[in-house]
């Protein structure tokens, strides 16, 4: 009995410090939004200089906003360091063709080492999920909105916004933390970049992971369930928030924006090009080992090796993956391809632009990709696209339009080779047939639709704010 009532005490003080929290945070909004005369939203975005398509998605959602919105103030909260606000807005500028109308406030966390997987050698997925909490926490501190937008998939964070904050909260959801492709991998015990050799060869150790995988998915459908609003960028992530998540009647399909308009009207010549964030999931080994395939079977006569070249185009986030290319440039020594692969790495947009549009092959290997902005800026250039035949690629984007093909599908290094040969022997019409059909399809991924889209899911709460 003792037991039973120091429990009881503990919970009633718990459940008061939580109250009172809740209440200091609710004052501190009402006495900010007296002071700033109007509602304020937040977008909490801590690589938000990180140059992806996350990144194009907070400042297309921050720009529909402001221009809708006129009374509201927006806030970033952003893990970066070492640069400035203008710095970062700048960035956008360069990288995407994205001015904002207005102002936008910045508030820099000191604490981003939280949410980063080398933190966590062991339970990554756990580890940073606390950790977003902990971030959370100091973002909520440091500025308490009306509502809250997670636009880089931390919803660890959302009932803290949620339940202490007293906000509204929305999400955007570009890739699930946890899925059942994740289950299947270890059930399989299939060595894949988030599953090492060790636990994949370990019938034990496999079933324990695949244990922590169903708890943990478990307490991310309860963290993603408190949001009011969910976004997901595909029909492949679609899927499986609803799995998770659980509710339906407040989900639905926003695609991300690509600048289709920038590259529609651009004239073509030649090469092979990839655009994605140097990311292991990305899957760059690939790309190279396939592309040697395909100078062996090309060989080196007229039209051959001498003919093709391979521009591998990302951005590096930080030292983990400036090593991951200084390896990738190790693989193309061991292969012998040096000599025809490039890397441009953090390159500015009209760079992108150029490249894209001179290229004939838009490659892409991500497994599962849950959207590929990538892959819909080289349709849109008049690439012909080669993507994985898995996720948002194979179920959104490289599908055929008004009957017609849009592109190429592949999910192996010979498979791949076979498709960039076979696009490579096109006929002059026959590729201009399917670069017609696929620059037709994306007008449906427009910064246009997306805003629009993104306004829709987003007014009925942006509507009890400001009335």
């Amino acid at each position: 009995m003792p037991c039973v009532y120091l429990s009881l005490a503990l919970t009633l003080l718990l459940l008061l410090v939580l109250l009172g929290l809740r209440a200091w945070l609710q004052g501190r909004r009402k006495t900010r939004r007296a002071q700033d005369g109007g509602p304020a939203v937040a977008f909490f975005h801590p690589y938000c200089n990180a140059g992806g398509g996350g990144e194009r998605v907070l400042w297309c959602s921050l720009r529909a906003l402001m221009n809708r919105y006129s009374n509201v103030s927006f806030v970033v909260y952003t893990g970066d360091k070492g640069v400035t606000g203008e710095q970062v807005l700048e960035g956008a500028r360069q990288r995407f063709n994205i001015t904002l109308p207005r102002p936008v406030t910045f508030i820099f966390l000191r604490h981003r080492d939280l949410v980063e997987a080398t933190s966590y050698p062991h339970f990554t997925l756990l580890g940073q999920s606390l950790g977003s909490m902990f971030l959370g926490w100091e973002a909520l501190t440091a500025f308490v909105p009306d509502l809250y937008v997670d636009s880089m998939g931390y919803a660890f964070t959302l009932p803290i916004f949620r339940y202490l904050g007293g906000c509204k909260v929305a999400s955007y959801v570009h890739y699930p933390t946890v899925s059942t492709d994740m289950l299947s991998v270890v059930r399989e015990r299939n060595p894949r970049f988030n599953n090492a050799d060790f636990i994949s060869r370990n019938p034990v150790l496999s079933a324990l992971k695949v244990l922590y995988y169903c708890l943990f998915a478990l307490l991310y459908g309860l963290a993603g369930s408190c949001s009011d609003v969910v976004m997901v960028n595909s029909t492949w992530t679609l899927g499986h928030i609803l799995a998770l998540w659980r509710c339906p009647s407040r989900t639905s399909v926003v695609y991300p924006p690509c600048d289709v308009r920038a590259f529609l009207d651009v004239p073509k010549c030649h090469s092979i090009v990839s655009v994605g964030q140097f990311r292991p999931e990305k899957d760059h080994p690939l790309q190279i080992r396939a592309f040697a395939k395909l100078l062996d079977r090309k060989g080196d006569g007229p039209g051959g090796r001498e003919a093709l070249r391979l521009v591998l185009i990302g951005g590096c986030r930080n030292q983990e993956d400036e090593d991951r290319v200084l390896r990738l440039r190790g693989l193309c020594q061991e292969l012998g391809v040096s000599d025809r692969v490039d890397f441009k790495l953090n390159v500015p947009f009209d760079e992108l632009k150029r490249e894209l549009v001179s290229a004939t092959i838009g490659l892409h290997t991500m497994w599962n990709e849950h959207f590929g902005i990538g892959v819909v800026e080289c349709m849109a250039a008049g690439t012909i696209v080669l993507a994985h035949k898995s996720g948002g690629p194979k179920l959104d984007i490289v599908v055929p339009h008004e009957g017609r093909q849009t592109g190429f599908l592949a999910d192996s290094e010979d498979s791949y080779a076979a498709a960039m040969e076979t696009i490579l022997a096109l006929t002059p019409s026959a590729k201009l047939e399917i670069k017609r059909a696929a620059r037709e399809s994306v007008g449906r991924f427009s910064d246009q639709e997306f805003e629009a889209c993104f306004l829709a899911a987003t007014e009925a709460l942006m509507n009890q704010m400001v009335r």
